[in-house]
């Protein structure tokens, strides 16, 4: 493999972990703050990518389509927070597990409803069609740029919001003794809202950005939403360092795994073989990283007991 391809791909997983941190970030927060499973996250992903494509092909904005991706997940997200989540709090993990299950059917349903069953396209914008050139000749897509770049500051935006801010004093107290900050007069379940609409509107952006690259339809985001498990697993519960971390870690495992594994087998095997072997191990791969973080530190990279 040339140097000029390799980083390419470097570069591909970097945009693929953005990605994932975009989705895993909201994802440890809800289940940091609140101990909650939300498996209707990858929904609200769903939702981030339609509610653009829907705008994007009524007004031809890319930005007010990001916007629009926006508001309509963190509002789908509040909503469900106040009518369903909030009566999950205190139960156990099974009920949260099936209660946030039926979300994902519902959701489905409700945009199939809505939008039918044909998928959406959503059209990378003229100006960022083409490739920019970066040092030493690279030719890299200029979205695919755009994404890493937003992420990185999304990633900024997140580390200051919790570090030194009054709502991320509170959303770090929460995670540690929620019964203290509520005896302290904070509203807790104003607190909840505001998280839980966060990190919805995380997983809209990143169905909208994605959703550019590949169709919009009904069920995307629940194979995103088993990776951003395995990232949140990784980096640890409730460390929005940890996601980041972790997320960068698995796309550039998956991306250079399925790159560079069949490669590796087509040196002793026919070129067909070789592929099939190799994709299927480096679709392992993010698995046995999983695997080896966990057994030398329990808690994730960064979480805590």
């Amino acid at each position: 493999m040339s140097t000029l391809l390799l980083i390419e791909q470097i570069l591909n997983g970097l945009q693929f972990g953005v990605m994932l941190f975009l989705m895993a970030a909201g994802l440890t927060l809800i289940f940091g703050v609140m101990g909650l499973i939300n498996l209707a996250h990858g929904s609200l992903y769903m939702v981030g990518a339609f509610a653009a494509a829907a705008v994007a092909g009524a007004t031809g904005s890319f930005l007010l389509a990001l916007i629009a991706s926006l508001i309509a997940a963190a509002a789908a997200g509040a909503i469900i927070e106040l009518a369903v989540i909030r009566r999950l709090y205190d139960r156990d993990h099974l009920d949260q597990v099936l209660a946030t299950f039926a979300l994902i059917l519902i959701f489905s349903e409700g945009t199939r409803w809505l939008f039918g069953s044909f998928p959406l396209y959503l059209d990378i914008p003229s100006a960022l069609a083409g490739p920019v050139t970066l040092p030493g000749g690279i030719q890299y897509p200029a979205y695919r740029l755009l994404i890493i770049v937003i992420g990185g500051v999304i990633a900024l935006g997140l580390f200051q919001l919790i570090a030194r801010t009054r709502i991320g004093i509170q959303i770090r107290a929460g995670e540690s003794d929620r019964e203290m900050i509520a005896a302290l007069g904070v509203d807790i379940s104003r607190l909840y809202t505001i998280v839980f609409a966060l990190g919805a509107a995380l997983a809209g952006l990143a169905g909208a950005l994605v959703g550019a690259l590949q169709s919009v339809q009904v069920g995307m985001g629940e194979p995103v939403l088993i990776l951003a498990f395995v990232v949140i697993v990784i980096g640890g519960i409730g460390s929005i360092k940890g996601a980041f971390v972790g997320a960068l870690l698995v796309g550039l495992t998956d991306t250079l795994g399925k790159v560079l594994l069949p490669g590796l087998f087509g040196a002793f095997m026919e070129p067909a073989a070789a592929t099939a072997v190799g994709s299927s191990l480096a679709s392992m791969a993010i698995y046995i990283l999983m695997a080896a973080v966990l057994l030398f530190r329990p808690t994730g990279l960064y979480g805590s007991a």
